[in-house]
């Protein structure tokens, strides 16, 4: 009998070198988005070096592993904060740390399963990353941070269905260790931070049969910040300190939610989505998708008791590469907010109204946690302005009320040279319970090319310019060059 080794897969290295320019105070808004937390002022220079191994999908026991650091430089940018002492407003600079660790992590599987620990980078599970504007839930458009998670490499054939039914999913324990960048941006004027949170993640979707050339992926995404210690400030003044529940029961009821008849409703912060996707392949092999997702704040919203409220997008990909290998169009709207009064008899002791009313969800807000945020930048879509360009040191969203439009293109010029153009425009008029005198706005346009020298192999250039034109936050044209080499370390 003869036996053949299958090697398991090679480690990979990669090394790059990053310089952006911009006339504004922050780096423009597709140069900075779903870039998983990498860049976020306007003058960066910056080098990144990994080292990886990915797991083999091929073999029934496999492992992997990858180390990331990044360090440079970044300019500063200025925050307003109150000082107590003098009754007035004092103004402070911040930028990000000089060198940090973007992601270590390990992580195995078992035919269908897997099991990681540690900093890893996270995409949306149903989206283009390269073209979207962003998942609404876990978008990629923040630093990882450290957790755990388990779930199915990609999707498995649900037993008795004869593949006509799949499934696919995954949960999450995270740590959300930004509590230096929190209190270093907060004004301490009025509103709150919570320090110490934890974070937990759950999806579930299922598809059905992939080969037909009709096939339809449905679903929910559920997230939720939990634990911690909430310091409410009023002009200065600590007024309220509260202590959040993280025990091992509390852990539990992050994956099956119980009414606790503490925090107004439900312990934690809990927000997600119901994610549906329908794809169609042509007579070429060329695909189709139609897909919405709903954002769902409360129990209103996932009775879809919000409106038109969601992300709808189309997108076209090629089965060849070409001029064009994929394009998208998406449409937001997040201003109905299951309307914009919230009124419950049991929030007020005595009250004899009967029943109640369920609006004001305030997407990504909380009365008792931090925004949904990291380090600054939104857990969700980017497309809502995050807490990281309030320089009056606000820490929540304030225009997430919000309508925009936003597409994508990307092909191949050549074989060695690929573009990518991504093109929006978003207007916010506030929170529903505090809209805006004037309402945020921002035109952008982002045209990007990367060029791969023949001669060269691993060798790569990249670069970037955008446009942006309004108050969300800022006018800003931007411009970014990275240079990168990456290959492969064979024993």
């Amino acid at each position: 009998m003869a036996f053949v080794a299958v090697a398991e897969e090679p480690l990979r290295y990669e090394a790059s070198m990053t310089v952006g320019t911009g006339t504004g105070e922050f780096s423009p808004y597709y140069i900075s988005s779903l870039r998983h937390g990498r860049f976020t002022q306007s003058q960066n220079v910056q080098t990144e070096a990994a080292l990886w191994k990915e797991m083999d999908s091929s073999r029934r026991f496999s492992y992997g592993f990858g180390v990331d650091v990044i360090g440079g430089y970044a300019s500063s940018v200025s925050y307003d904060r109150y000082n107590v002492d003098t009754q007035s407003w004092e103004s402070h600079g911040e930028r990000p740390s000089a060198i940090w660790l973007q992601q270590l992590f390990a992580e195995i599987k078992y035919r269908g399963v897997f099991a990681q620990a540690g900093l890893k980078e996270q995409n949306s599970a149903m989206l283009n990353q390269s073209l979207t504007s962003g998942d609404l839930v876990e978008s990629g458009n923040t630093r990882p941070m450290p957790q755990v998670r388990a779930g199915f490499i990609d999707f498995q054939n649900i037993p008795l269905t004869n593949g006509w039914i799949q499934i696919s999913g995954e949960a999450a324990y995270g740590y959300m260790a930004d509590d230096g960048w929190w209190k270093n941006h907060y004004n301490y004027y009025r509103y709150h931070i919570t320090t110490d949170q934890f974070y937990n993640y759950r999806r579930a979707y299922f598809r059905t049969k992939p080969s037909e050339r009709f096939s339809v992926t449905f679903g929910m995404q559920a997230a939720v910040t939990f634990g911690g210690t909430t310091k409410t400030y009023y002009k200065g003044i600590l007024e309220k300190e509260e202590r959040h529940e993280r025990n091992i029961k509390t852990f539990i009821k992050m994956l099956f939610p119980t009414q606790d008849g503490g925090e107004g409703f439900y312990s934690g912060n809990h927000l997600g989505s119901w994610d549906i996707k329908a794809r169609y392949r042509l007579k070429n092999d060329d695909e189709l998708f139609f897909y919405t997702s709903w954002l769902w704040d409360d129990g209103s919203g996932i009775g879809k008791l919000n409106g038109f409220d969601g992300l709808w997008g189309i997108e076209y990909r090629a089965s060849r590469k070409g001029l064009v290998n994929a394009a998208l169009i998406e449409y937001m709207d997040f201003t109905n907010q299951s309307g914009p009064i919230h009124f419950d008899p049991f929030d007020s002791p005595g009250c004899t109204l009967p029943g109640h009313v369920s609006g004001a969800d305030d997407y990504y807000n909380s009365a008792f946690y931090n925004a949904f945020s990291y380090f600054g930048m939104s857990l969700g879509t980017p497309a809502i302005m995050a807490p990281l360009y309030n320089r009056d040191g606000y820490p929540a969203y304030i225009g997430n009320s919000m309508r925009g439009i936003h597409a994508g293109v990307e092909g191949s010029i050549t074989g060695n040279l690929d573009y990518r153009i991504k093109a929006g425009y978003r207007k916010a008029w506030g929170t529903p319970m505090m809209m805006l005198r004037t309402p945020l706005h921002l035109t952008s346009v982002m045209l990007e090319a990367n060029w791969r020298p023949a001669k060269v192999k691993g060798l790569s250039l990249n670069g970037k310019m955008e446009l942006d034109r309004g108050n969300m936050p800022e006018n800003a044209f931007g411009v970014m060059v990275s240079v990168k080499y990456d290959g492969l370390l064979n024993f």
